[in-house]
């Protein structure tokens, strides 16, 4: 008998093309935002405020959200956000339509959106294991990556295209898109791992953050990730880079958000046919320096193509460091708490995002985009050198083992977690 495949996997399928139209619409949305905003206010502040805004619910909320994910039907979860994000982008679009879309209207609903999507991140993470047999767990995973790094590179630069011809046209998309997204969700009838639904307690809602806690290993690395990004993100900062230096228009901030995720999808690409094997720490803080210095190399450049390849080059690095942190997550944390796991790393990834781009904002207002970037790259990299001195054991992962975490995953949380995947 064959082997199964993940086209052969309805669920995944539908879960695979519901991903794409999600995150391709929610990243065109993001294109028209931060140039609507900077076109009605010409402030790097302001454009700092959407990634404040957008970090609010994902700090206030992920630890009911994780209870939540563990206790409730996720694709249900899935479904109302994805509702919610629908709604908000007609909203947007009835707005433009009819002009009253104000700075303090398009934060409103960049907080609703942020909201929606603070219970859809780590409710995705969370379905993938249910969705395929076990034995593709891992080429899902990675599937489900590609999805979203394709998205992230269409969405932007087809955002940026379309609203150079009218801002009401990408919105319009962007509703279409997430709806389609939705009734894919819908189509859905895969079924779920029966979850307990103990009581809501104290300790059951921290159990995420004492799995991590105790894992300090784990705790490391999605903190590397945390302040390397919070640090050396620019995304917020594209707009003044592409009107202001690059002089480009609309389209060209497309393509600057766009390629990071161009980066990402090689580099995914790449280690799909030749997966890291050995030196996983001294790898991931290469790539977490040489992302660092692919930041200073943007804020240097006065050049459209040196911006995009510096771009790539960031892409490209900080992928490295996801693939490791999501695999960690996804193998070592048993499916009952996968919710509570999952939503505290959306945590840390939303914070470096959305932080990062209040950091970039607000640095800009005061000294300038380009010495703000070049800043954050500089700051990059010496958080690079501080981890290696905090947590001398990334430097010396060699290689996972699948059999030894599964071991811990089952032990008790309390338990000690002395120098794994050695």
């Amino acid at each position: 008998m064959n082997a199964p495949t993940l086209t052969e996997q309805r669920p995944f399928v539908l879960f695979w093309w519901s991903r794409l139209a999600s995150v391709g619409a929610f990243h065109m949305q993001g294109v028209a935002i931060g140039w609507q905003v900077y076109e009605l206010t010409g402030s790097a502040f302001d454009l700092g405020l959407v990634g404040l805004i957008q970090f609010v619910p994902v700090v206030l909320l992920t630890l009911p959200i994780g209870h939540i994910v563990d206790r409730y039907n996720r694709y249900l979860i899935i479904r109302l956000s994805l509702g919610v994000t629908t709604s908000a982008a007609a909203l947007l679009a009835l707005g433009t339509f009819n002009g009253w879309l104000t700075k303090e209207y398009l934060f409103a609903i960049v907080f609703v959106v942020a909201t929606a999507r603070a219970f859809e991140t780590p409710t995705w993470q969370a379905i993938i294991p249910g969705l395929v047999p076990q034995a593709l767990v891992p080429r899902a995973i990675a599937a489900s990556a590609s999805a979203g790094q394709a998205a992230v590179i269409c969405g932007p630069a087809l955002g940026g295209l379309v609203y150079a011809v009218s801002p009401l046209a990408v919105y319009g998309l962007c509703t279409t898109f997430f709806l389609i997204a939705l009734l894919l969700m819908v189509a859905i009838r895969a079924g779920l791992p029966v979850l307990e639904r103990k009581p809501l307690t104290f300790e059951s809602l921290f159990a995420g953050v004492a799995f991590i806690r105790d894992r300090r290993v784990v705790f490391g690395i999605i903190s590397l990730d945390l302040f390397a990004v919070l640090l050396g993100g620019a995304t917020a900062l594209l707009p003044i880079f592409a009107k202001d230096i690059l002089d480009t228009g609309p389209w060209g901030l497309g393509f600057l958000r766009s390629a990071p995720a161009v980066g990402a999808l090689a580099a995914s690409v790449v280690l799909t046919q030749a997966p890291i094997t050995h030196a996983l720490g001294r790898i991931m803080f290469g790539c977490v320096a040489l992302f660092g210095a692919a930041t200073l190399v943007f804020g240097l450049s006065t050049s459209f193509s040196l911006s995009l390849v510096a771009l790539i080059v960031l892409g490209a690095s900080d992928a490295v460091s996801v693939v490791i942190r999501f695999a960690l997550v996804q193998v070592v944390t048993p499916d009952a708490m996968l919710g509570r796991v999952s939503a505290i790393n959306s945590l840390f990834t939303g914070t470096s995002n959305t932080l990062g781009d209040f950091r970039a904002g607000l640095m800009a207002s005061w000294f300038g985009a380009v010495a703000s970037v070049l800043i954050g790259g500089i700051g990059t990299l010496l958080v690079t050198l501080i981890w290696m001195r905090l947590f001398p054991e990334l430097l010396k992962i060699n290689r996972f083992e699948r059999e030894e975490s599964e071991a811990r995953a089952t032990a008790p949380s309390s338990a000690a977690d002395p120098e794994p995947h050695k």
